[in-house]
């Protein structure tokens, strides 16, 4: 039997990188999937690969910024599908660089309307859902920065490291209702998030980063997620789990 055959589970930024190749794994393994993003394109390309391979999904377009359409997601889910058992809450995105004392306020405003409340939005309505559909799982895509700072990202860095706070804290919460609450801390994966915004030199600056000796792939962080929402992992709710290389370990 397939880790996840018979689940249903809301992925939001499934058009590309980790979403993608979370949503794709998820099918494989027999669930049923909402793909959730801003960007059709990228999510039509995931259902196509997941429908190709055998597997069922829908898109809703959504703003994890906005709780209505968090709230909308799940609607969709429940009324295409009849339940909500898993979600990945993993739409993110980089935003400005600069020192904290220069940093844009509009930017700030977005990455925490984005990397944190969308979060909290996603979660808001997906747990009740899970609580009606007998229990469930969600995995929180944090990150590295989630548990140290860097310079320049002070936006990113606080959101991520909320994002953590927030799982332990809904985890305590639902673990008397058959409800696990994980996040993961990836290092620095190979997605569009890195490739469409720096050069080469300044990506080889960072796989200088990683004691591994290179970036990490969306498909592995896929693996580590796929653990943690599937029955394998019954005992693990409240946790945080990196997968960066190395970095965290420096």
């Amino acid at each position: 039997m397939k880790d996840l055959e018979g689940k249903i589970a809301i992925v939001t930024g499934g058009g590309s990188g980790i979403g993608r190749a979370i949503a794709e794994l998820y099918a494989k393994n027999g669930a049923r999937i909402v793909v959730s993003d801003v960007d059709e394109k990228g999510a039509a390309e995931t259902i196509k690969a997941i429908k190709q391979g055998g597997g069922e999904a829908f898109f809703v377009k959504a703003d994890t910024s906005k709780p209505d359409d968090s709230k909308h997601t799940v609607e969709e889910a429940v009324n295409k599908y009849g339940g909500l058992h898993i979600a990945v809450n993993n739409a993110g995105i980089g935003g400005p660089i600069g020192f904290t004392g220069e940093y844009p306020i509009d930017g700030w405003d977005k990455v925490i309307s984005i990397n944190l409340s969308g979060v909290f939005y996603g979660m808001r309505y997906q747990l009740p859902a899970m609580l009606n559909s007998g229990g469930g799982s969600i995995v929180n895509i944090a990150s590295i920065l989630g548990k140290v700072g860097t310079k320049g990202s002070a936006a990113y860095v606080a959101a991520k490291h909320g994002v953590v706070g927030l799982t332990e804290a809904a985890a305590l919460e639902y673990a008397a209702k058959n409800i696990r609450i994980n996040s993961i801390g990836p290092g620095y994966i190979i997605t569009p998030l890195l490739t469409k915004t720096l050069d080469d030199k300044a990506m080889q600056g960072l796989v200088g980063l990683h004691p591994m000796g290179r970036l990490g792939k969306a498909e592995e962080v896929a693996e580590l997620a796929l653990w943690l929402n599937s029955d394998k992992a019954a005992f693990v709710t409240g946790s945080y789990y990196n997968i960066d290389g190395g970095y965290l370990a420096q």
